[in-house]
């Protein structure tokens, strides 16, 4: 590809009879206005999203594993690292959070979740946040339930499944 010739990804596009056709650059949540893009290799992740279902009353959260076919190709915009990294939650618009800012978001989006985002108004409470959603994100397969359900990303050990 030159310089000169702009970066094209391969979008899927479902069409509903009688459900207008969205813009293309409007990343489309299935009828949802969020959607919430975490590690489907992880077991508290995996928790947590359970809890975002019972939470989520209204419908609001569409909720996709990063693993799952098409996710970079509906959000281009976010590089394949951050998956990796943290949680994304995308918006209305497209707009993105990431970390502690999509649970703060999140938090702030859903019913009972209110009762728990006057938190982040405290004073120095976001950096905090930050820091140790960065701590739980790179911990994340060792605090899953235990050693026998990791997932190990690099070095794949068969020797204790015999």
């Amino acid at each position: 590809m030159s310089a000169a010739t702009p970066a094209t990804y391969p979008v899927v596009r479902f069409t509903v009879r009688g459900v207008p056709d969205a813009p293309i650059d409007t990343p489309v949540g299935f009828g949802r206005p969020y959607t919430v893009v975490y590690d489907g290799h992880c077991k508290v992740c995996g928790r947590l999203v359970r809890l975002l279902k019972r939470w989520d009353r209204g419908k609001l959260l569409e909720l996709t594993p990063s693993q799952a076919p098409g996710v970079q190709a509906r959000f281009p915009w976010i590089p394949p690292r951050a998956y990796l990294e943290s949680v994304q939650l995308v918006g209305p618009g497209g707009r993105t959070w990431q970390g502690a800012a999509a649970i703060e978001q999140l938090l702030d989006i859903l019913p009972k979740g209110r009762l728990l985002s006057w938190v982040f108004s405290i004073p120095f409470i976001r950096p905090l946040a930050e820091r140790f959603y960065r701590w739980f994100a790179r911990n994340r397969y060792m605090l899953g339930c235990g050693e026998h359900c990791q997932f190990r990303p690099e070095m794949l050990d068969y020797a204790d499944q015999e």
